[in-house]
């Protein structure tokens, strides 16, 4: 069901049961897989693929171009995974050359009320972005990771899976697994024990990774500190994937306790 009232590019792809509601405009190069649903007044072009199921709300603008200043109209795309929803005044932009010329976003994520999705992000599965966050370029988001209102993540920041950012929060530093991070500038508050009950983690493993957080987190040379533990967590996957991480990009400040 389209309505008469919006433009839509003779090129564009629409698949089987897609919803378009009055004044939406879908570009030459878009395609819509079954069931996305765009209430109205959306705005989508660009080099764009939305996932199955996915729905998006009134003044959304999706696959403009990158807000960098080093693009030069080079070929790039954008990737929307299946059943997100993608609220008011939400903007996601492509990928840029210097990144890959991707942004790629999971399903089952909601992006609140003006959050903004910059050029060459990674974004996991059921990730809820609040309102009014705005993730820099280059920005990687793991699955299960939730980021509070009014907060901003800066360009090339990791943050792992199951992590919980606060409310107003200024994300400089990489965020681990499971961390629960808050601030002006963020620090480690502790894990994300609501986040891992949630998804039924054996209690002993996440006493196990409280344990080793405490250990890791000791002094300020982290690598020095997993040196000390190495073997002794072996096997408990969630501390194995914070050492993982933390070791993966040894360049970036990983977000550590104030004390």
């Amino acid at each position: 069901m389209i309505h008469k009232s919006s433009v839509i590019d003779k090129k564009a792809k629409i698949s089987n049961n897609v919803k378009i509601g009055p004044f939406c405009y879908v570009g030459p190069n878009v395609e819509l897989s079954d069931e996305v649903e765009l209430i109205s007044n959306v705005h989508i072009e660009g080099n764009t693929k939305v996932g199955k199921g996915t729905k998006i709300f009134p003044f959304a603008s999706i696959g403009t171009q990158p807000q960098d200043l080093k693009f030069k109209n080079e070929k790039n795309s954008l990737s929307i995974g299946e059943n997100n929803l993608i609220r008011e005044y939400v903007t996601i932009n492509p990928g840029t050359e210097g990144g890959g010329s991707k942004t790629i976003v999971g399903n089952n994520c909601l992006f609140m009320i003006s959050s903004h999705i910059a050029h060459d992000c990674r974004i996991g599965d059921n990730v809820i972005i609040a309102n009014n966050v705005p993730l820099g370029g280059h920005v990687t988001i793991e699955d299960n990771v939730v980021i509070g209102g009014n907060s901003a993540v800066q360009q090339f920041t990791r943050i792992g899976r199951l992590a919980m950012i606060g409310g107003m929060t200024g994300v400089l530093k990489d965020v681990t697994p499971f961390g629960l991070s808050i601030g002006n500038r963020n620090y480690l508050q502790g894990i994300n024990l609501i986040g891992l009950r949630r998804k039924k983690y054996d209690n002993k493993k996440i006493m196990g990774l409280d344990k080793a957080y405490k250990e890791i987190f000791s002094s300020k040379n982290l690598h020095e500190n997993l040196s000390k533990i190495n073997g002794e967590y072996k096997d408990n996957e969630l501390v194995s994937e914070v050492i993982r991480f933390i070791e993966k990009d040894k360049k970036r400040p990983i977000c550590s306790p104030q004390n």
